[in-house]
């Protein structure tokens, strides 16, 4: 049986995803550089085979590469912040590199590319976004996502390598201690007993999805023969406010949650129509509710 190959795959979502595929028997090769991710996210999980390597570099990718059937692209320089600071070093990573699996994969007769994109490459909208709303990234995160998913076009088109690209909404979960998301915030802040800051009014929304339903999406879309562009979240709206006050509630209600200014390049609202997902068999499964109260216990085990 051939391999999977997941860049990324120590970091949060591909330390879940990497678990999901060794459970439903596949093997499994990461290839991932661990600026970010941590090696021993994986140890231990049966059918994986490690390599060191950075997608920016073309020699790292041509070699994880043989023997595979098909490959997850989730390495990337992750937020809007980072981005803002760095454009050029984000580009470089997230076009660089994502152009440097496309024409490996090529090269080497790899069929199929799944590649994580982001809500951020829509910009702002008008909710609930889909699959047909015209792009205005309003950041150098979400514009490199968007120059990925042109690349992902042009070779489905051009090159015969079925590319799928899978806008990720919210994502949270384990393995996401070195995340600087909202939930990863307000949970560290809450065990420590500090107060939940948000950055603005605290009525900005986003569509939170759990790491085990963003996996789902990632299966099905290397089993099913499909390609283009999927929104992958849950559907629905949830305000940050409402967020942290869950946090709030399930570490015992010490930590008061304190508002601060708006930082530039966040959206105000963003949610997904997942309905041309939900024809690929995808159906999210975990509420937020329990989604955070699952998180919640898993930092509080660390």
């Amino acid at each position: 049986m051939s391999e999977i190959l997941v860049t990324g795959g120590c970091g949060f979502i591909g330390a879940n995803l990497v678990r999901k595929l060794s459970h439903d028997g596949e093997k499994v090769r990461v290839l991932d550089n661990l600026s970010i991710g941590k090696k021993e996210y994986i140890t231990g999980v049966s059918n994986v085979t490690f390599l060191e390597g950075d997608v920016t570099r073309k020699e790292d990718i041509s070699s994880a590469l043989e023997g595979c059937r098909a490959v997850v692209h989730l390495a990337a320089q992750p937020g809007v912040a980072d981005s803002i600071k760095d454009p050029w070093r984000n580009f470089q990573i997230n076009v660089g590199g994502f152009l440097n699996v496309l024409i490996a994969c090529y090269e080497k007769g790899v069929k199929k590319v799944v590649f994580a994109s982001s809500n951020a490459a829509l910009g702002d909208q008008e909710m609930p976004i889909n699959e047909t709303k015209v792009p205005h990234p309003i950041s150098p995160y979400g514009a490199a996502k968007l120059a990925c998913e042109g690349y992902a076009s042009t070779f489905s088109a051009t090159f015969s390598v079925k590319t799928v690209v899978l806008r990720f909404s919210n994502v949270y979960g384990p393995y996401s201690r070195h995340k600087q998301s909202a939930i990863h915030r307000f949970i560290t802040r809450a065990i420590n007993g500090e107060p939940l800051e948000i950055y603005g009014d605290g009525e900005q929304t986003r569509d939170f999805i759990h790491v085990d339903d963003v996996s789902q999406a990632i299966v099905l879309a290397l089993e099913k023969d499909v390609q283009g562009i999927f929104q992958i979240g849950t559907g629905t709206e949830t305000p940050l406010a409402r967020v942290a006050g869950l946090i709030r509630d399930i570490s015992g209600g010490a930590s008061a949650i304190e508002f601060k200014p708006a930082r530039k390049g966040d959206m105000k609202r963003n949610y997904a129509d997942i309905s041309k997902a939900r024809s690929l068999g995808y159906e999210p499964k975990i509420s937020i509710e329990k989604g955070i109260a699952r998180v919640y216990n898993w930092y509080k085990s660390l």
